[in-house]
This record gives structure tokens, C-alpha cells and sequence, in this order.
């Protein structure tokens, strides 16, 4: 075959370092908004970003062109450093060493964009961790809960 074809929908998340709640209203479109232009630069196209105080979820469309682990890199370290110029408030922002990324079936895309919409409603219920420990159960993902967390 001549010519490579690839559609893959990925659902990215991961936190904060330690959980520390950074993502803030004064901070959070903002910050969404910057790590849609590194995905998009990636020519990994982001379909939405959200999150809650103290993590983030990324849906895009991986490009064939970049590896995950690469475009999760990039998203990471640029997005630290754009917000550590955000003011002292952020001079101590990390993000956590692991992430967690999941496929997502095409039929599926518009139910993962209105729970990511949802975020800050869902969070009110559940923690982050404990949202994170559904995913790998639902994607029955095997895990040692102490290399999970940092």
C-alpha cells in the first residue's frame, strides 16, 4: 500500500504535580487554550481540552506523524514552562511524571467531548484519582497503585 492512513482519537489525562490545584478560573482557558496550539502544531489535532483544578484531559486526533509519548512530552514541558511566566502564583507548577491515554472509538467522540466539557460538575462528586482508577479499570489496565501517583 502506498500511501499510510491512520484516524486515531485519543483520550489524554493527567495531573498536577501531587494534585496541587494551579488550574484555576483566572489561569484555565488560557492554559487549555496554549495546549491546543501544541497539540495543533503537532499536527495532532485537538478536538477539546479541559480539566478541573488539578488535572487535565486532552481529545485529539493523533497524527501518524508523531509518537504519543512524544506529543505528551511537548504538551508538558512547553505548558510548564508558558505558565510558569504566568506569575508567582505559578513559579512551583509541575506536572505529574505519568499519564494516562486512552483510544476512543469515532462513535464515541461526542460522548467523550461532553464529559470533558463537564469537568468541574463531575469533580464536585469524585477526585481525580478516583476518576483516573475508573479509567484503568474500565480500559482494563493493570497498575501497582505506588507507581500511579507523584
Amino acid at each position: 500500500m502506498p500511501q499510510s492512513l491512520a484516524k486515531n482519537y485519543i483520550h489524554i489525562t493527567f495531573s498536577t504535580k501531587n494534585r496541587f490545584p494551579f488550574i484555576n478560573k483566572n489561569i484555565s482557558r488560557e492554559l487549555f487554550s496554549y495546549i491546543g496550539g501544541i497539540c495543533r502544531n503537532s499536527e495532532s489535532n485537538p478536538i477539546i481540552i479541559g480539566g478541573d483544578k488539578d488535572h487535565i484531559h486532552i481529545l485529539c486526533l493523533l497524527s501518524r506523524k508523531i509518537a504519543l509519548m512524544k506529543l505528551i512530552e511537548k504538551v508538558k514541558s512547553y505548558s510548564s514552562k508558558w505558565i510558569k511566566t504566568k506569575g508567582n502564583n505559578y513559579q512551583n507548577f509541575y506536572w505529574q511524571r505519568g499519564y494516562g491515554a486512552f483510544s476512543v472509538n469515532p462513535t464515541e467522540i461526542d460522548i467523550v467531548k461532553k464529559y470533558i466539557s463537564k469537568q468541574e460538575e463531575h469533580h464536585k462528586k469524585t477526585t481525580f484519582q478516583d476518576e483516573y482508577r475508573a479509567f484503568l479499570k474500565k480500559y482494563k489496565i493493570d497498575y501497582d497503585e505506588k507507581y500511579v501517583w507523584d
